[in-house]
């Protein structure tokens, strides 16, 4: 009498489909899934002890590299953290920017999950169509920002720079590209038969156990479970922004798939909104108009010609140029102990080189009061919370972030059992794991 064993294979981490960095030690039945053990823990980053060891600004580069296809929403979310922590609140502009760009990368993100998800499916396709749209908006990221992937853009109190001039049109016909390019995918994937079934009913889970394993973002709503952070728990200004949050069912592959394709869609309607009431805030201009080279300013300042200075623009080499003092204060808050001064004040007079080296001298820089503060935001993938401990020094004492493809990875293995081997590829896609958000 023959005997019949299970066969153990491991898939990854050198599988391209595990990114290089997940191992899943699969039990099988034939081609039957039994059992699966995730492996995590091949890019381990260091990321929160790395944020405890500098000040608070200092964390920000960091957090670009979390999830790094929408890095706009990690540096929102950690400023957002320490300025509770501190009591002060970004001006209206900023949020609005803040609003708009993370509804950027959120639809960049989404691309990137379908187009990738598609092309391990075999419709290659529809990945060149969907980076195709993806590059238009980093083009927009790119003008904002100065760079496409690790921006580093947001400020505690702030953002690096205001928006450039003719952005909002620009913005506006990107995000009507993009709308055809959806279009194209939907008609070519949606009910694509192939697609289809390799889609439905796999990667199944239910709303309670989606629940109970902490999983949120597009994951949960796939179940039918109503949660997001951005209406449950509103911040910036998104509490003024009118749009729905799209839910499935089944809490399969193919659920998670429609849900965010019209997640995109609900994110251009946010930007279209935000661009429509962002406001201008306050300018500050010399009634004169005059400008002057910022030496001379430095010279006429030594010999005590001060007078109508305060608000004059001053011209700078372009390695100085920051935001530049006239877009500054609509972008950044009016705090000295969490800002730092536009670079024509550093330069230009003793006040704004004082501000701006008590901010950056080690054993200064911005000083929380002693206290504790957790604030959530919603990424791409779910709730990214992050909770940050002040002992009142100017670096942090604890910064623990919640990532959400964290939970989602804990609840893989519940889902892939009983699923074939050839399941297992659609249902991690459809996690849309990213390393540095995981192994942080």
């Amino acid at each position: 009498m023959s005997e019949t064993r299970h066969m153990f294979i491991n898939l990854g981490p050198s599988h391209p489909a595990m990114h290089g960095i997940i191992k899943i030690v699969t039990e099988l039945d034939g081609e039957r899934i039994v059992g699966a053990d995730v492996e995590i823990g091949y890019l381990h980053r260091g990321f929160e002890k790395m944020c405890e060891e500098g000040p608070y600004n200092n964390a920000i580069p960091y957090t670009d590299r979390l999830n790094y296809v929408s890095p706009l929403i990690n540096n929102f979310g950690y400023c957002l953290a320490v300025e509770r922590l501190l009591g002060i609140e970004a001006p209206e502009r900023c949020q609005y920017i803040r609003v708009i760009l993370s509804e950027l990368s959120r639809i960049t993100d989404h691309l990137t999950c379908i187009g990738a998800s598609a092309m391990e499916l075999g419709a290659f396709t529809v990945f060149l169509y969907l980076i195709k749209a993806r590059e238009w908006l980093w083009e927009l990221v790119e003008e904002v920002t100065g760079a496409r992937l690790t921006i580093s853009y947001g400020r505690v109190g702030g953002v690096k720079a205001d928006l450039p001039d003719g952005f909002a049109g620009r913005t506006r016909k990107a995000l009507e590209d993009t709308r055809r390019v959806l279009l194209e995918c939907d008609t070519l994937l949606t009910r694509n038969r192939i697609f289809m079934d390799r889609m439905q009913d796999t990667g199944v889970i239910s709303k309670e156990d989606a629940i109970s394993y902490g999983i949120t973002g597009p994951f949960l709503r796939s179940t039918g479970v109503n949660y997001d952070v951005r209406k449950a728990q509103p911040y910036f200004v998104y509490d003024r922004m009118r749009f729905d949050v799209p839910l499935g069912g089944r809490g399969d592959n193919y659920d998670r798939y429609l849900v965010r394709m019209e997640e995109m869609e609900q994110s251009m309607r946010i930007i279209e909104q935000a661009l429509a009431q962002i406001p201008e805030g306050p300018i500050m201009v010399d009634h004169e108009g005059r400008m002057l080279p910022a030496a001379v300013m430095v010279d006429e300042a030594k010999e005590g010609r001060t007078a109508g200075m305060r608000l004059v623009e001053v011209a700078v080499d372009p390695t100085l140029g920051g935001s530049t003092r006239r877009f500054h204060g609509r972008v950044n808050a009016p705090e000295k102990l969490a800002v730092l001064p536009p670079k024509e004040d550093t330069y230009g007079n003793i006040e704004g080189l004082m501000q701006h080296f008590k901010l950056v001298m080690i054993g200064h820089g911005i000083r929380p009061p002693t206290g504790e503060v957790y604030a959530a935001v919603e990424g791409a993938n779910g709730e990214l919370g992050f909770y940050v401990v002040s002992d009142g020094t100017d670096r942090p004492y604890r910064v623990r972030v919640r990532p959400p493809c964290f939970t989602i990875m804990g609840a893989l293995s519940k889902m892939l059992i009983g699923d074939m081997v050839a399941d297992i590829v659609p249902t991690f896609g459809s996690v849309n794991m990213i390393g540095g958000e995981l192994d942080r």
